[in-house]
C-alpha cells in the first residue's frame, strides 16, 4: 500500500529566538529518547530550578523569614515569605517531633519530620490555624486553592544530629562530613496541580513567574532549604543557649534539599506526551543552537567547567552498582574529554566537533555531561527557550478524523519502528504491568507472570498497544478516513491520538518498551529529575532514587547580590559561586 511522506517541522528550521536557520540539525528522537539516554540526563541551564533563580535574581524578588514560633521539642510553625513585583507567595511550615520509628521515606507514612504548604499570598492567623490542623495530616487533610503547593520532609537524621551536635559546642561542622550527603532534610513528596484540594495549573498559569513548568514546587523547595538551616540552628541554640553557634554561609551554601522519588514519578512522562516535548525540544534546540556557532567564543570557560564537573562527580556517592561504575566511568571519561578540549577549538563548528567527538569516544553519563556543560556558558544564546517549555495540553486534545488511514500508519512507520519491531509474544516483551495501589492510589509495578493484578493495568504499555494499532490498521483501507477506523474500533482512540501528537511533537514518546523485563522505571525518574534541575542521583534500586537540590545555590541575602545563575558545579577552591 503506498502512503503518504509524514510532515513533521524542519529541524534545522528557525526556531523561538534564534536569528537565523541552524547549521546543525537537532539530535534524532530516535537516539534521544531511549531509556538508556534518558537515564544519563544531566541537569543543564533550562532546568526548571535554574530558570526559578535567574527570575527571582533577574526580577528582584525578597526572600525573608515571617516567622519563627518553634519551640525546644522542635514543634511548631514558621513563615517564609517570597515578593516579587506582582505577588507574594509563603511557605508555610510545620516542625514536628517525629518519633525515629515513625520516619520513613516510604509512601505508606503518615507522619513526618516537618510538613508544608506554598500559600497564595500572606497568610493570616486564621489561615495558619487551618493549614496547622491539615497540612500535617497531608493527604488526609483538607486544603484549598489558596494553597499552590503541599510537601513534607524528613531529617537525614545521622548528619543533622551531627552538624546540630557541632553548632551546640560551638564550632563548624567539617565541610567534609557535609558535602558527601548534601542535605539536612530529604522531601518525601511534593505535590502540586490541584492534587487534594489545592490551586489548579490553570488558576496559576498565566501569572507570569508560574508559566514556567514546576516554578510553583521548585520555589517551595528553595524556601524549605531555608528552613532546614533555621531548623538545625534552633536545635544547636536549645542544646546550648550559651555556646551555640550558627552554620556559616559557606557551609549553607554547600547543602541543598534532598529527594526520596519512586514509580509515582514515572508515568508522567508518558501521560503528557505534549508536555515532554516541549522539554526536550528546548534542551536540543539550546544544544543545537550552540554547536551551529562558528566562533568558539565560550571555548575558554569549558576547561573550568570540566574541573567543576570533576569535583562534582568526586562527591556522588551512591550504593547502587551500576551507578558506581557509571560514576566511575565518568570520571575516567572527563578525564578524556578535559585533555580533548586542550586541544581545541576544532574546525569551522569547533563546539559540533567536540560533540562528535564525544559521541564516539565516550560513555552516555559523559555525552550527556557534555551537552550540559556546552550549554552552560551560552545564557545569551539559549536562556530565552525557557519561554517555550510550557504547553496547552487540552488544545493537543483533539482528534484529527480526517487523516486517512495510511497516512496514520505512515506516522506509526517513522515514530514507533520501536513498537512495531518488537515480538510482543516473548514473555520478556510483556513481563511488567503497570497498576495503581489502592491503598495509596499510587503507580506500581507488577511482574506479570509472577503477582495477580494484570486485569488491572494502566495503559502505558504504549509500544504494545500501537503494535496493535497498527496490525489493526493493516486491515483497514489505507484511503478510509481514521474517523471512520475509529467509529469501528473505539478502543485505540487514545492511541490514535498519541500517534497523532507525535506527529507534530517528535520528542513526545519514550522510544522504549515499558513493559520489558530489562526496563528500568528510574530511567524515567531521572530524565524528569534532570529536566527539574536535580543533581547527585543515587537510585536505591531500579524504582526509586535519591536526589540533591539547590546544593551550592545562593542564600536568600545574596539573590541580587551575586551571580544566580552559576551555582549548580561546585565552585573549585577560592572562587565565589
Amino acid at each position: 500500500m503506498m502512503r503518504p511522506d509524514p510532515v513533521l517541522l524542519d529541524p534545522n528550521a528557525p526556531t523561538a529566538g534564534s536569528q537565523s536557520a541552524l547549521s546543525v540539525a537537532l539530535r534524532s528522537p530516535d537516539m534521544v529518547m531511549r531509556l538508556d539516554r534518558l537515564g544519563s540526563f544531566h541537569q543543564t541551564r533550562l532546568s526548571f530550578m535554574r530558570v526559578l533563580l535567574r527570575r527571582l535574581d533577574r526580577d528582584g524578588w525578597r526572600l525573608t523569614r515571617e516567622t519563627w514560633d518553634v519551640d525546644a521539642r522542635g514543634e511548631g510553625v514558621a513563615v517564609y515569605r517570597a515578593k516579587g513585583p506582582a505577588r507574594t507567595y509563603s511557605l508555610v511550615a510545620f516542625a514536628h517531633d517525629l518519633p525515629p520509628e515513625k520516619r520513613t521515606d516510604r509512601v505508606i507514612a503518615e507522619e513526618w519530620d516537618a510538613t508544608f504548604a506554598l500559600f497564595d499570598g500572606d497568610p493570616t492567623p486564621a489561615d495558619i490555624e487551618r493549614l496547622r490542623a491539615n497540612v500535617p495530616r497531608q493527604e488526609a487533610g483538607r486544603v484549598s486553592d489558596s494553597e499552590i503547593v503541599l510537601a513534607r520532609a524528613n531529617k537525614s537524621v545521622r548528619l543533622f544530629e551531627q552538624a546540630a551536635a557541632c553548632l551546640a559546642e560551638g564550632v563548624q561542622p567539617r565541610p567534609e562530613d557535609l558535602t558527601p550527603v548534601g542535605y539536612l532534610m530529604r522531601t518525601t513528596a511534593v505535590y502540586g496541580s490541584g492534587k487534594f484540594g489545592l490551586a489548579v495549573r490553570e488558576a496559576i498559569a498565566g501569572r507570569e513567574e508560574l508559566h514556567a513548568p514546576f516554578q510553583a514546587e521548585m520555589l517551595a523547595v528553595f524556601l524549605i532549604r531555608a528552613f532546614t538551616f533555621d531548623l538545625l540552628d534552633h536545635t544547636a541554640l536549645v542544646r546550648s543557649p550559651q555556646r551555640a553557634v550558627t552554620l556559616a554561609p559557606t557551609l549553607r551554601r554547600s547543602l541543598g534539599v534532598g529527594n526520596a522519588t519512586g514509580l509515582g514519578m514515572a508515568p508522567f512522562l508518558v501521560n503528557h506526551p505534549a508536555l515532554l516535548d516541549r522539554w526536550i525540544t528546548a534542551r536540543e534546540t539550546a544544544l543545537a543552537r550552540v554547536r551551529s556557532q562558528t566562533a568558539a567564543e565560550k571555548w575558554q570557560r569549558l576547561p573550568i567547567l570540566v574541573r567543576r564537573a570533576q569535583k562534582l562527580t568526586a562527591t556522588w556517592n551512591t550504593t547502587d552498582a551500576l551507578q558506581e561504575q557509571r560514576i566511575a566511568d565518568l570520571a575516567a571519561d572527563l578525564e578524556k574529554l578535559a585533555a580533548k578540549i586542550d586541544q581545541g577549538p576544532f574546525g569551522a563548528l569547533p563546539y559540533d566537533a567536540l560533540y562528535r567527538w564525544a559521541e564516539m569516544a565516550l560513555g552516555l553519563e559523559a555525552q550527556e555531561m557534555l551537552v550540559s556543560l556546552l550549554i552552560e556558558p551560552h545564557g545569551d544564546l539559549v536562556d530565552d527557550l525557557a519561554e517555550t517549555m510550557a504547553c496547552d495540553e487540552d488544545a493537543e486534545f483533539t482528534i484529527d478524523g480526517s487523516m486517512t488511514v495510511g497516512a496514520l500508519m505512515a506516522f506509526i512507520e517513522q515514530n514507533y519502528r520501536f513498537a512495531i519491531t518488537t515480538d510482543f509474544s516473548a514473555a520478556e516483551a510483556q513481563a511488567r504491568f503497570w497498576y495503581v495501589s489502592e491503598e495509596k492510589l499510587e503507580p506500581r509495578l507488577g511482574e506479570r507472570y509472577e503477582e495477580d493484578g494484570a486485569e488491572r493495568e494502566q495503559p502505558l504499555g504504549i509500544a504494545r498497544d500501537v503494535a496493535a494499532l497498527y496490525r489493526a490498521l493493516q486491515a483497514a483501507v489505507g484511503d478510509d478516513r481514521v474517523a471512520t477506523f475509529l467509529m469501528q474500533q473505539p478502543q485505540f482512540r487514545h492511541l490514535v491520538r498519541r500517534v497523532q501528537i507525535s506527529a507534530r511533537h517528535p520528542y513526545a514518546e519514550v522510544r522504549d518498551n515499558l513493559l520489558s523485563a530489562a526496563m528500568r522505571p528510574v530511567d524515567l525518574l531521572r530524565a524528569k529529575l534532570a529536566c527539574f534541575g536535580a543533581t547527585r542521583f543515587d537510585p536505591k534500586s531500579d524504582r526509586w532514587v535519591r536526589i540533591t537540590m539547590f546544593q551550592n545555590a545562593p542564600l536568600f541575602d545574596e539573590i541580587g547580590r551575586c551571580d544566580a545563575d552559576d551555582w549548580v558545579l561546585p565552585p573549585l577552591e577560592g572562587a565565589a559561586i
